[in-house]
């Protein structure tokens, strides 16, 4: 499988992953609509997309330039071989 170019289908797969969020935090709060679950589905959603933003960008600017990585499996697999990390 081939990685996608066409700048319209990148759009339109950001577009669907923007949509499933919002119809997965609507129908979580419908389930259970509390003050408290809001709060709390907000802070996941924030630390997941920091993590993400770690993962990325900050390991691959700042921890190991040389490094590029291609998901979050390849991203498990550089932490599990690296034996020490540097301060």
């Amino acid at each position: 499988m081939t990685d996608i170019t066409n700048p319209k289908l990148l759009w339109a797969k950001g577009a669907l992953f923007l949509l499933l969020a919002i119809a997965s935090a609507a129908l979580l709060l419908l389930e259970a609509a509390s003050l408290k679950v809001a709060v709390l589905l907000a802070v996941a959603i924030w630390a997941f997309c920091r993590s993400y933003y770690f993962a990325f960008y900050v390991i691959e600017r700042y921890v190991d330039p040389g490094y590029r990585y291609s998901g979050l499996g390849s991203l498990l697999v550089y932490v599990l071989r690296k034996k020490k990390f540097q301060p």
